[in-house]
């Protein structure tokens, strides 16, 4: 899964062409789940007209997501996002993907011997774990976690009493969920914390579900990576989010925009709190509010 023309972390400079944007353009990276989506995972009319009449001016749309590649490509095509010369940022930063040349640009995935202390750690704990293939879940069993896990990315599952085994490169992510317990995950994030403190971050991307990414990985490191591959100052760049694992993209972009429905500590680190939540237009709301407003 690595692309083999990475060099020393970094995308390259930008170059001659349609890469580069315009002296001015502006940027918004938008998380996917509770901000550009409604509850039922589409995309409103409202929502699609705001991103479409960004995109007309010169501005550019990325989308970050905890969620598979393949999954952020489905919700796409359903909803009409592809616009010109589109990146995306995938499983919480740890792939930024070039959509015109279908190709990884840059990432960071987490190491075998990693993968097999948080599968141990979360197994003796009796919490579900599942890591991915390129195109699949992998898990132990087809459990009540993995089958409410399904209903919004409708990956192919893969099923194996030792899914690291079945891995031909190094994941992109970890992943472990508990329905019922949120303690619990506490529990397996202090363990895994202690276990690789310069190796992993572990973050929860709602109360159900815990995420475990490479050190260098993370929306906020990602979305840095991108300005500078277009080119767009880091002061013209806006992040859009609502959930715990969004923190780092609206710390480190110019502005930061914490949705009406999220959680209380995306709020306290946001520059801007949109007037309205995600099923309710609330992005479009912040899109006409502050990347298309005169002056």
């Amino acid at each position: 899964m690595v692309n083999k023309t990475e060099k020393n972390g970094l995308l390259p400079e930008p170059g001659a062409g349609k890469k580069v944007s315009r002296a001015g353009s502006k940027i918004l990276f938008s998380d996917m789940d509770g901000t550009l989506l409604k509850d039922d995972s589409t995309v409103s009319e409202g929502t699609k007209r705001a991103l479409d009449r960004m995109t007309a001016a010169g501005c550019r749309l990325v989308l970050t997501s905890g969620r598979p590649l393949d999954s952020m490509l489905e919700v796409m095509k359903e909803a009409g996002l592809f616009y010109p010369d589109t990146l995306l940022i995938a499983y919480n930063g740890s792939l930024i993907y070039d959509c015109t040349a279908r190709t990884p640009l840059l990432s960071w995935p987490v190491p075998f011997s990693v993968c097999r202390g948080i599968a141990e750690t979360a197994r003796r704990l009796g919490i579900h774990y599942q890591t991915y293939t390129e195109h699949e879940i992998v898990c132990e069993r087809e459990d009540e976690e993995v089958r409410y896990y399904r209903r919004r990315i409708h990956l192919p599952l893969l099923l194996s009493p030792d899914p690291i085994s079945v891995l031909s490169s190094p994941p992109y992510k970890m992943h472990a969920i508990h329905l019922t317990d949120h303690g619990k995950l506490e529990e397996l994030k202090k363990e895994v914390e202690k276990l690789y403190p310069d190796e992993i971050t572990v973050q929860f991307s709602n109360s159900q579900y815990l995420e475990f990414f490479h050190k260098k990985a993370g929306k906020g490191n990602a979305i840095l990576q991108v300005c500078r591959y277009f080119g767009i100052p880091v002061k013209n760049s806006f992040a859009a989010g609502d959930a715990p694992n969004d923190i780092s993209m609206l710390e480190a972009a110019g502005c930061g925009i914490a949705m009406k429905n999220a959680d209380p500590l995306v709020k306290e680190s946001a520059d801007y709190v949109t007037r309205f939540d995600n099923e309710q237009d609330g992005l479009a709301d912040a899109i006409e509010a502050l990347i298309l407003k005169e002056g």
